[in-house]
């Protein structure tokens, strides 16, 4: 802890310890005061306030940084002994003067003044080291960490370095060796750690009480809720559904989560009812009929058998996590809802920490010691990079030979990985995470330590931590995806009248699904890529089922399971189980086990788990604890009886099943449980890949011109778009002054491009020029532009790229004599405009007010080639709008391509970064290309 000093401006150190539950609460206080309003570079915090939060803690002096032996190295004797004093009062609970020896001349000398003071001041000893790394070789390693934090190399004379070598975690020998001859100073550490009995409290709820009007019973009203989404979300209420809604909802209870789903619902129904679009639920939470009932949830779990116990059970005792995804332009909303519902003080955001990856690690340790950027580079490339998994220097050196005989061979890459390895893994930086909340039923200063990220209050410690001592954590995410949807919508309504409701369309549309086996997935949430679209044009899906088999299918490991499930839905009679009793569980996705949710249903219905117990089996699977599953394996075959004799589990020779089936189908299991993959968030995924299908199905313009709003800035993906609309025989009209706005828009069912997507066109530049133009009228010519237009905002940058793209086309003028005159008119106005100000006669001013229209004088130069026209459209826009290059050659294409004769050479600009292959040449963005041959065919994409 950093202690201010207020007289002096001064810091210091100072170690405090807590004894018990409240000496915790003040830590947390004390942490928070100086991580919030005490920061200075450090956190700071002063002798006022821990006066008044001292009760509980143990306070030592700390090192020769402590404000007793800073004043005492500087000779300050009477100053340091009034501070000796002022903590001893400060700390009723224990203050003790600490002893360290590491081979330092000053703390000799300080050690002797502390004996003294001890004596007179009557304030205990105690004998500690300062512990910077655990072992006393880890030295060096810590040396370069240090490089690495303050951005200097090992040579450089004036970098932060530690004295010795002696900040290591000394045994028990080596401190009494180092302080026989103050045995009490040595006992007081067992002393002070015998009086700190403080514990968390872990698992133990601390969720808010949701609001409710006084009288009125939590859980009754959640029931009465569920019963009224239960009426509207089903024709026909069976007993089968009564049931499951009952049974959820005593789970619920029992566990103590009934505020957990009332507050989850109650800031969606907010979401819903001030118009922000809002997904279908994501993770294991789209399993419960309770979520399902409330709203908060979208896809209905009986019909997709989706399992509750993946998501909630009494046997595994784990806080519910529904994860909710929001229009990414306005989830903002929904937490400044929570905020203000909670309280500011109940809710913050959560720090997460960013760690030193293999990679990383390596560059940064070779810069530390001071190696060329060429060394350290060949060696971080011998690390693999695998998608979705981390890789560690240990396994890299394990998977990559040649860096395993470099490391071997070479004594300075040995230095360097060694240290890495050392370093791998530590915090480098903490930042705010981009979606996780925390939510508490008191200030959450009383229960865990809050600190200030740039603008924002966040809980110190991580989720999973938070989610340990009990806290409500929560991800309101931004999903892009529901903000394309959103403004789709919003345009269709516009250009069509119609009000579509994307929760009333059903999941059985022909022609959706035919559109998706065609490859046509441009746009599609999850089966967007070029092999998600091949795979589903193999597959042809027909039925939701196929989409939430695909999405959780595509991703390393199930791949392989690819062929065999396109193969089995295509010959279903073909299709063998090892035992009868799978085609229930595995029918569904024609024989192959896809997801989690199988493998507990397997061990369930075989074996005869409890629902609860079959996802602890799962879990064990999933981490691939060979241990305890080889003793389930006992179980699943031969099941459990207790000392009673009673049968707690069956198993599955019991249930008729032979040994070796059941082995081999554990087996099975066992091999799949790594990757496989959560079906109730693969169903939520699929939802919304449905929902952007049925859009681009049906209303593929708004569609499109929705996509485009959200790629706006990326230039590759807006020329993807626009050339896919192209190929769909959507007309994409060109920026034009008077028409475009902001976004790309739907006009007469054309797409019109948005002015914001133009190169070195701000967002606050559109937004004042359609302003002007609403209150002032369109503009009829450049000059009434540039004198109605404030040009405070619309600079001169933006005027040329408006010239270059072509949204002034529509005054008929050449781009050529625009851009020979735009800078003086506009700095004409501009003069102009400041006379006015001064209170000086207008010329302008003048003519207009006896009705003279000002033209401007252009001069007369040819407009530019087509070419150079084109170009100029590429450089603002990203993409060719008034033609393309290509086009004098059409003809030609045609009379070759009818004729199947002659050779043609043509240059031609790759527009995107697609790569293109012929033999073993590679063309990217940016070449030129020179393409030849006889054209046979030519076929329209």
């Amino acid at each position: 802890m950093k202690i201010k000093d207020s007289r002096e401006n001064e810091t210091y150190h100072l170690v405090l310890l807590v004894k018990n539950q409240q000496g915790y609460n003040n830590l947390m206080k004390i942490v928070s005061e100086a991580s919030i309003e005490g920061f200075y570079y450090k956190p700071r915090v002063d002798h006022e306030f821990l006066s008044l939060h001292s009760e509980g803690l143990i306070a030592t002096s700390a090192c020769l940084g402590g404000e007793v032996q800073r004043n005492i190295v500087l000779g300050n004797i009477k100053r340091a002994k009034e501070i000796a004093l002022e903590y001893k009062d400060i700390f009723k609970d224990g203050f003790y003067l600490e002893l360290q020896n590491h081979g330092l001349e000053d703390q000799l000398k300080v050690n002797d003044t502390l004996l003294d003071f001890s004596k007179e001041l009557e304030i205990p000893l105690v004998a500690t080291n300062d512990v910077h790394y655990i072992n006393k070789e880890d030295s060096r390693a810590h040396d370069v960490l240090l490089c690495i934090q303050t951005g200097k190399t090992i040579y450089d004379e004036d970098r932060m370095r530690y004295p010795s070598e002696q900040f290591y975690l000394k045994s028990q020998e080596e401190m009494y060796g180092q302080f026989s001859y103050v045995k009490e100073a040595l006992e007081n550490t067992v002393k002070i750690a015998n009086e700190c009995n403080f514990d968390y409290e872990f698992h133990v709820s601390k969720l808010p009480d949701f609001p409710l009007p006084k009288g009125m019973d939590h859980y009754e009203y959640l029931k009465k809720l569920c019963n009224e989404g239960l009426k509207e979300r089903y024709n026909l209420i069976n007993d089968e559904l009564i049931s499951r809604l009952k049974y959820e909802l005593g789970v619920i209870s029992q566990m103590g989560y009934v505020d957990y789903f009332l507050i989850v619902w109650d800031f969606i129904r907010f979401a819903r009812e001030s118009g922000i679009m809002t997904g279908p639920g994501r993770g294991s939470g789209a399993g419960s009929l309770v979520a399902y009932t409330l709203g908060i949830t979208k896809i209905d779990p009986i019909k997709y058998n989706l399992i509750f116990e993946r998501f909630l059970n009494p046997e595994r005792v784990s806080m519910p996590d529904i994860d909710s995804d929001f229009c990414y332009e306005r989830r903002q909303e929904v937490i400044d809802y929570v905020v203000e519902k909670y309280g500011e003080k109940n809710v913050s955001q959560i720090i997460t920490f960013g760690t030193m990856a293999a990679r990383a690690c390596i560059r940064d340790v070779g810069r530390a010691l001071n190696y060329s950027y060429a060394e350290v580079d060949r060696i971080a490339k011998m690390v693999p990079a695998v998608q979705g998994t981390t890789i560690t220097i240990e396994k890299a050196l394990d998977m990559n030979p040649e860096l395993k005989k470099v490391y071997e061979d070479e004594d300075r890459v040995k230095e360097l990985l060694d240290i890495a390895k050392n370093l791998e893994g530590l915090p480098r930086h903490t930042s705010t995470h981009a979606a996780g909340v925390v939510i508490a039923s008191k200030p959450l200063v009383n229960y865990v330590p809050l600190q200030k990220n740039e603008e924002n209050i966040v809980a110190q410690f991580p989720m999973g931590t938070l989610e340990e001592l009990g806290l409500l954590k929560m991800d309101f995410l931004g999903l892009r995806t529901l903000t394309v949807i959103r403004d789709a919508l919003t345009m269709i309504k516009k250009d069509t009248g119609r009000d579509i409701d994307l929760d009333k369309i059903g999941f059985d549309d022909k022609e959706v699904y035919k559109m998706i086996s065609e490859g046509r997935t441009v746009g599609v949430f999850q089966l967007e890529s070029s092999g998600m679209t091949s795979f589903m044009k193999e597959l042809k899906p027909d039925n939701l089922e196929d989409i939430i088999a695909g999405i959780s299918l595509y991703r390393p490991g199930p791949m392989a399971e690819i062929p065999k499930y396109i193969a089995n839905k295509k010959s279903p009679d073909k299709i063998e189980y090892l035992t009868p009793q799978l085609e229930e569980i595995l029918s569904v996705t024609y024989g192959c086990m896809v997801y989690q949710e199988q493998v507990m249903e397997i061990v369930r219905k075989l074996a005869g788990y409890s629902m609860g117990r079959s996802d602890l089996v799962r879990r064990a699977m999933s981490k691939k604890k060979h241990k305890v599953m080889e003793e389930e394996r006992k179980n699943f075959i031969n099941g459990i009886i207790d000392e009673n004799g009673k049968v707690i589990v069956p198993g599955c020779v019991r249930n008729g099943i032979s040994e070796e089936v059941s082995n081999k189908l554990f087996d099975l299991m066992m091999d799949f449980a790594s990757y496989a993959f959560n079906k109730s968030h693969a169903a939520a995924y699929a939802v919304v890949g449905y929902e952007t299908a049925y859009l681009m199905c049906y209303y593929p313009t708004e569609f499109i011109a929705a996509m485009l709003n959200s790629v706006k800035g990326n230039n590759d993906k807006v020329a993807h778009y626009i050339r896919f609309a192209k190929d769909m025989d959507i007309d994409i009209l060109p920026p034009d002054i008077n028409e475009s706005f902001t976004d790309f828009t739907v006009q007469k069912g054309k797409i019109r491009f948005g002015m914001s997507a133009i190169k070195n066109v701000g967002v606050n530049v559109v937004k004042s020029i359609v302003k002007c133009r609403e209150e002032k009228g369109k503009f009829t010519d450049f000059m009434d532009f540039s004198n109605k237009i404030d040009l405070s905002i619309v600079n001169k940058r933006a005027v040329e790229s408006f010239i270059k793209s072509g949204a002034f086309d529509v005054f008929g003028v050449y781009r050529s004599r625009l851009l020979a005159v735009y800078e003086k008119v506009l700095e004409g106005i501009s003069n102009n405009q400041k006379r006015n100000l001064k209170g000086q006669i207008s010329l302008f001013d003048m003519d207009l007010e006896n009705n003279i229209k000002l033209e401007v004088s252009y001069p007369n130069i040819k407009e530019f080639d087509k070419k150079y026209i084109l170009s100029m459209e590429k450089e603002m826009t990203g993409l060719y709008i008034s033609g393309h290059p290509l086009d004098e050659y059409r003809d030609s294409l045609k009379v070759l391509a009818d004729t199947k004769t002659s050779d043609i050479i043509v240059e031609e600009e790759i527009e995107d970064d697609t790569e293109v292959n012929q033999g073993d040449i590679k063309v990217k963005d940016g070449d030129r290309a020179v393409l030849g041959g006889i054209i046979s065919n030519v076929t329209k994409k």
